[in-house]
């Protein structure tokens, strides 16, 4: 007899019934249905359930859903939808009790009553219009998910309980009611078509949308804005301000970036001599507790990087904040840093010469042709190296290029910014509004200025909206029109309909109405189009695919211009001079890249001088690492470490496979594989052409490549000089291979950094 037989479970709402072994079969057979190379005999077998009397239909689902994903491999890559389909059919058990979704009134009509969604989907939608899009939404579309994304859409994006983790909604509501919520106030004759077009968009994974929106559009919270800017001045009040901001930002799922370059040196002078500044380091130690003080709901840990130049007076302190060794006192290690370098900085370098170290208190007007005039800098630079009265310190470039990168390569979180490049070729007069820092993943590229005090209006903080396109999703670039249309409506929408705790932020966002837009899953794009990283036949690729995106982009906040007007700090673009992205670029990427341009960029010049852009930016490539995996893509523009990603979460180890595995598992080419970064920075420079904001771009090293497993420092610095001779404007992470497995941790979120790097 059967041992289970007079077993009984207890089901969801608390009742008992007997076990049904047949029940559980016909689940597993329907979420094998069309899979190949999948045993629901197998998942059955592995699953090892220790029955028991009043065992909960619950802890029966989980087992089975964690049995199908640990069979997920290379050899049978469509666990990774068996799992997810039993993973999904548990969710919506959770969220509704049956697997059946509601209508999608009587849905939002129960969740605004819970206080989970914003009552105004009530407000600005009749029952016509919710019938007319109950009907539309497609809750099929449930069932494309790989495992990982299941996962990631429980653990960070469904609308949920974080505490009791009861979860509340499917992921096509998800979806829908985002688009719902963008497109509220288009007038009733438009907006259902706009919603369902940017709904099938994002939910067939053509359009990728990041962490804040995912988890907070239809819900009373309304900060979406993935990065903020925030610059300090040298003055109390000001780190007060900026203090105060992080807070506020941070809490609302924000990542920040933290230019504290003007902050004076230790020893400094204060009121006139009665008082010596304590430097640099008590005021990181600030902003940090700042950072770490919100968890950001649970959705993600706050995180900031904090900008400052290589010049300054107490660099070789600054650049070791991260390091391991050294006590509290001199450590700053939760806070990541970017290192502002430009042009003056790196010929001291290449000729073998001193680098000169002020403090930016004693020499105000250098800091501020830093990002605005490098000639100017230039000047001002040897008049003050010359000026007996101006406290200074010089150094070898040398050494102080190898600390730098040997505190890169050992914590993998020193990040680079070309702060010239960020103002030569910028969508911004630097004259007029000089780019002085970049963001927590370095990708983002616009004009701040300091706050004197938190309701400041004078102050400027940098706000940046994101999404991006799936390249793996295209069939032709002419698809990229009607995606670049809804995408920059969608996100310019959003500006008008977020809040901003800040007013600095709101007046900033307001009069430039900046947009990030980017890519996922370059790496499948390279291989279904048969071109690699590395030998120089993707460039060609690259640039005809980033001029199409850089050109229908532009086209769609043109024609938003004409229709709403451009935005009112239109003046301070160097768009308003006519002058486009393909004209300020390194021209030493025409020696790499012969491809012509294919677009009547002429055309659009002159339609763009004439009426203008809505949006003063609308390209940044950003890390994607959690948003790509919900769309089963590759991470952004990076190279896969293996054919099969492992990803360990709160939720257990994550396996997502590459897309198309089956047919193109020959033509990736993974990351471990490339002989060094040269191809990948030539990439990384084209693409760089186009995009008008910055790039989260990686440096990566496997030891065994060079001699007796040591990464030279002259490789370091030639891929450092490499990258800046084409145009790079930031570099992100530092990965080197440890010999270990390639497992990332939640705390990677983007990306996995550092390693044993031997120098």
């Amino acid at each position: 007899m059967n041992a289970t037989a007079n077993m009984q479970v207890t089901k969801r709402d608390g009742r008992l019934e007997n076990i049904n072994l047949d029940k559980i079969h016909r689940v597993i057979d329907w979420a094998a249905e069309g899979l190949e190379n999948v045993s629901v005999s197998q998942v059955e077998l592995s699953s090892h359930i220790q029955f028991y009397n009043g065992i909960s239909t619950h802890d029966i689902h989980e087992t089975i859903i964690k049995s199908a994903a640990d069979l997920i491999s290379a050899d049978a890559p469509d666990y990774q939808y068996l799992a997810a389909r039993l993973a999904m059919y548990h969710l919506r058990k959770i969220a509704y009790g049956e697997f059946e979704p509601p209508h999608l009134l009587a849905h939002v009509e129960k969740l605004v009553s819970l206080g989970k969604y914003d009552a105004h989907l009530l407000q600005d939608y009749n029952k016509e219009e919710f019938d007319e899009l109950n009907q539309y939404i497609d809750h099929s579309r449930d069932m494309n998910f790989s495992y990982a994304a299941v996962k990631q859409l429980e653990g960070k994006y469904l609308v949920q309980n974080r505490v009791s983790h009861q979860i509340y909604e499917s992921p096509q509501f998800l979806y829908l009611l985002v688009a719902m919520c963008l497109f509220a106030q288009y007038p009733k004759a438009t907006r259902l078509g706009y919603v369902k077009k940017f709904y099938d968009a994002v939910s067939l994974f053509k359009i990728s949308l990041p962490t804040p929106i995912m988890s907070g559009v239809r819900t009373p919270t309304r900060q979406f804005s993935s990065c903020v800017l925030i610059e300090c001045d040298d003055s109390l009040d000001s780190i007060n301000a900026t203090t105060s901001a992080i807070v506020k930002y941070v809490s609302q799922r924000a990542g920040i970036g933290i230019n504290a370059g003007r902050i004076r040196a230790l020893g400094s002078e204060i009121r006139g001599g009665e008082a010596q500044h304590t430097g640099c380091i008590p005021f990181y130690k600030m902003f940090q507790a700042a950072v770490k003080s919100c968890s950001q709901g649970g959705v993600r840990g706050g995180a900031a990087t904090l900008f400052y130049p290589l010049w300054h007076l107490e660099v070789e302190s600054l650049l070791v904040l991260r390091n391991n060794r050294g006590v509290e006192e001199n450590r700053v290690r939760h806070l990541d840093y970017g290192v502002q370098i430009n042009r003056l900085l790196y010929t001291r370098l290449i000729k073998g010469g001193s680098i000169t170290l002020f403090s930016p208190s004693d020499v105000t007007d250098l800091y501020e042709a830093f990002f605005a005039d490098q000639d100017e800098f230039e000047r001002l630079y040897q008049i003050y190296e010359n000026d007996p009265n101006i406290r200074k310190r010089q150094v070898s470039a040398a050494d102080l290029f190898s600390l730098l990168m040997q505190e890169r390569a050992g914590t993998g979180r020193i990040y680079i910014q070309n702060v010239d490049h960020c103002n030569t070729h910028s969508p911004f007069d630097p004259k007029l509004a000089p780019v002085r820092q970049s963001n927590l993943c370095l990708e983002i590229a616009l004009p701040t200025k300091p706050l004197n005090d938190i309701n400041d209006e004078n102050g400027e903080i940098a706000l940046c909206t994101l999404s991006a396109f799936n390249l793996g999703a295209l069939n032709d670039l002419s698809e990229l029109e009607e995606l670049s249309d809804l995408a920059v409506r969608a996100l310019d929408a959003l500006l008008d309909y977020q809040d901003y705790p800040v007013k600095a932020a709101y007046n900033a966002t307001m009069n430039r109405r900046t947009l990030g837009i980017g890519v996922i899953n370059y790496a499948y794009y390279l291989a279904k189009n048969g071109v690699k990283y590395s030998d120089g036949s993707a460039n060609s690729l690259t640039h005809r695919t980033f001029e199409a995106i850089q050109y229908y982009l532009l086209k769609a906040s043109l024609k938003l211009a004409q229709e709403f007007g451009a935005c009112p700090k239109f003046n301070e673009t160097t768009y308003a001079e006519g002058i486009l992205p393909i004209d300020t670029y390194k021209k030493d990427l025409d020696n790499i890249c012969k491809e012509p341009l294919h677009f009547d960029w002429e055309g659009l010049r002159a339609d763009i001088k004439k009426y203008g852009l809505r949006n003063s930016t609308l390209t940044a490539l950003m890390p994607s690492e959690t948003s790509s995996q919900i769309a089963n893509a590759t991470n952004g523009i990076e190279p896969p470490r293996g054919l099969v990603s492992v990803k360990a979460s709160k939720d257990g180890i994550l396996k997502q496979v590459v897309p198309e595995f089956g047919r193109l598992q020959n033509q990736y080419e993974l990351l471990w594989d490339m002989p060094g970064n040269e191809g990948y920075l030539h990439l990384v420079g084209i693409m760089q052409k186009f995009i008008d904001q910055s790039i989260s771009a990686n440096t990566n090293y496997d030891p065994k490549h060079f001699d007796n497993g040591r990464v030279p420092m002259k490789q370091l610095i030639k891929d450092l000089l490499t990258a800046y001779k084409f145009g790079v404007k930031t570099l992100y992470y530092q990965n080197t291979r440890d010999g270990t497995d390639d497992i990332q941790h939640d705390w990677q979120d983007d990306g996995c950094a550092g390693g044993a790097c031997k120098i």
